[in-house]
C-alpha cells in the first residue's frame, strides 16, 4: 500500500511556484532554514562537506540547497512533482547541485540501502499516511554510524493552540487547513519507531516562535515543534 496522503501533496503542489517567494506561505520555511542547517551541520562535527547527504520531503529544495552550498553530495526526493520542477528551476539560478528524485523514500531504501552518510526529513512526517515507515526507511538508507535527523510538531493541547489555532488562522503564517492535529507526533512514538530501526538518540531540541518579535529560536522546549538527531 502506498505511503502516499495524495491530498497533502497536491496541497503542496498548488502553492509549488511560491516555494523561493521568501513572503509568501513558505516564509516560515525560509525563516528556520538557517537554524535547522546549523543544527544540522554542528552534529555532524561542523561540516557538511563532502558528505552524501538524502534530503527526504524536500519539497522546493530549501533545505537541500543549502546543505549543497555547505559542500554536501545531496539528493533530494519528494512525491509532489510541481515542487521537484520548482526545486530544479532553481538550481539554474542558484548554480549548486542538487539530484532531485521522484520516488517514495520506502523504494529508494530497496536500491539504496546504507548509501548515505547523512538522511534528513524535516517537516514531513505529519504529512504521510505511516510515519514509522518513513523512519525505518531513512535508518535503512543511512550507513551504520551514520546521522538521521528528523523534525514535526508535537501532539498536545498547546501544539494545537499554537501550530493550528495560532500559525493558521490567527498569525496567518501558514495557509489554513496546512496541518492536522491528529497527525502530530509526540517524541515519544518518534523514539519508539526510531529504536525499532536501530536508531539511538543523540540530541532533541525545540523550535519556538515569539510573534512580536518575529523570531525563531532553537531551545529546549519541546512542546509544538522539535528535531531529532539519531545516530543508526
Amino acid at each position: 500500500m502506498s505511503n502516499v496522503d495524495f491530498d497533502e501533496v497536491d496541497k503542496f503542489a498548488a502553492l509549488a511556484s511560491r516555494w523561493w517567494d521568501k513572503n509568501s506561505e513558505f516564509k516560515p520555511l525560509h525563516d528556520i532554514n538557517p537554524l535547522r542547517l546549523n543544527y544540522i551541520k554542528e552534529r555532524c562535527d561542523n561540516s557538511l562537506s563532502g558528505k552524501k547527504i538524502l534530503d527526504v520531503g524536500c519539497g522546493g529544495g530549501i533545505l537541500s540547497e543549502a546543505m549543497a552550498a555547505e559542500g554536501a553530495d545531496v539528493t533530494g526526493i519528494d512525491m509532489a512533482e510541481a515542487g521537484l520542477e520548482v526545486a530544479k528551476l532553481h538550481l539554474l539560478e542558484s548554480g549548486h547541485q542538487v539530484d532531485y528524485q521522484k520516488i517514495p523514500v520506502e523504494d529508494l531504501a530497496e536500491t539504496h540501502a546504507g548509501k548515505f552518510d547523512v538522511v534528513t526529513c524535516l517537516e514531513m512526517l505529519e504529512h504521510v499516511p505511516d510515519p514509522s515507515s518513513i523512519i525505518k526507511a531513512c535508518a535503512k538508507l543511512v550507513k551504520p554510524g551514520g546521522h538521521i535527523f528528523l523534525s514535526t510538531i508535537n501532539r498536545n493541547i498547546k501544539s494545537y493552540l499554537f501550530a493550528i489555532v495560532g500559525a493558521e488562522y490567527i498569525l496567518k503564517l501558514l495557509p489554513q487547513g496546512t496541518h492536522d492535529w491528529d497527525k502530530f507526533i509526540q517524541p515519544s512514538e518518534m523514539d519508539e519507531w526510531a529504536r525499532e530501526s536501530n536508531m539511538t538518540l543523540k540530541g532533541m531540541i525545540g523550535m519556538t516562535y515569539n510573534p512580536f518579535t518575529k523570531v525563531y529560536k532553537l531551545e529546549d522546549d519541546v512542546s509544538v515543534n522539535y528535531l531529532c538527531h539519531y545516530l543508526k
